[in-house]
């Protein structure tokens, strides 16, 4: 009965997240749209691109191989397994020994990889353009990525999530510089990772400026819905990391009654609140970078994992 209410909560996280980052873009974009005095579109506006996507013919190019045909899926596959390893609203689940930082990171690359293949196997100027963008990108927010990893880890001890949640809320780990470091690094690369400004703009499609949307330029129907819910997958999966890493409050533990998960949930949906609230703060009141600026961006966030590394195994010398 304890494995079967175990298997329960898992799926119930899986669900979670696939219906809450449509309605976590649609919140960004309302919220834009408020700060720049505008209406704006509606908050469900992103479920009914997406049904509106799955109900129209897909049109694939003459000289489109089987990769461009089955990579939305394999996409789309590991950015949600990706998003449902990270710990939302409890610790401890089913398969939280799979939720390691390391691991999120190889599903997210692999995802990417197949987004930059796709890119150019049509062999359309824009997309080539867009896949040598992402790759350049990938090249430096990878490592930066790891090394942020690697400076969480020496904290908590671990890269598995929910043993990093659960050290973060001791106060054995208190307020640290190297930790700082990290959250800001994290943030840039998060930025980066899911094209928002100053990096890309998504509600764009100018040809000299365009990464993802480069990409994908060719894909149509219910094709483009799968990456498009892919890509809402990817930025709540980050705000997710943020959210468990850094503000672990209200994560209910393993084998708590169903107030404490009421109240996991609940917590967790006003963080994504607030994380959407900040996002769209930032992009309202930045401008955009030229593309060649943005491998100092990324830069900075390799910097600043790098120093949080060293400044912790400095500080363990003394």
């Amino acid at each position: 009965m304890a494995v079967i209410l175990d298997l329960a909560v898992q799926g119930a996280q899986m669900a979670l997240v696939l219906l809450l980052a449509p309605l976590l873009v649609g919140f960004i974009r309302r919220i834009k749209a408020r700060m720049l005095r505008r209406r704006g579109p509606p908050l469900l506006q992103p479920y009914r691109d997406l049904l509106r996507l799955c109900r129209k013919e897909v049109v694939l190019a003459e000289n489109a191989s089987w990769l461009f045909r089955t990579a939305p899926y394999m996409i789309f596959a590991a950015t949600w397994v990706a998003a449902a390893l990270v710990p939302t609203f409890a610790t401890g689940l089913h398969f939280s020994w799979t939720a390691d930082l390391i691991a999120i990171t190889a599903l997210l690359g692999s995802a990417r990889l197949f987004l930059a293949l796709v890119g150019m196997d049509v062999g359309t100027s824009f997309g080539g353009i867009g896949s040598s963008r992402e790759m350049m990108f990938s090249s430096i927010a990878e490592p930066a990525m790891i090394m942020i990893v690697f400076t969480i880890a020496l904290v908590a001890g671990s890269t598995q999530l929910s043993t990093i949640a659960d050290t973060m809320l001791t106060a054995d780990v208190g307020l640290r510089v190297s930790l700082g470091l990290a959250l800001v690094g994290l943030i840039i690369v998060a930025i980066a990772e899911n094209a928002r400004i100053p990096v890309d703009n998504p509600a764009t499609h100018l040809e000299l400026t365009m990464v993802h949307e480069a990409m994908v330029l060719e894909y149509s129907g219910r094709h483009l819905a799968v990456i498009e819910l892919a890509a809402a997958l990817k930025l709540l999966l980050y705000i997710s990391i943020i959210a468990c890493v850094f503000v672990p409050w209200g994560l209910a533990t393993n084998g708590s009654g169903i107030p404490a998960h009421a109240l996991g949930l609940a917590t967790y949906i006003c963080k994504l609140a607030v994380g959407g609230f900040l996002l769209a703060l930032f992009e309202t009141s930045i401008a955009k970078m030229r593309v060649f600026r943005v491998p100092e961006f990324l830069g900075a966030g390799l910097m600043l994992g790098l120093l949080g590394t060293l400044l912790l195994f400095v500080s363990r010398s003394f």
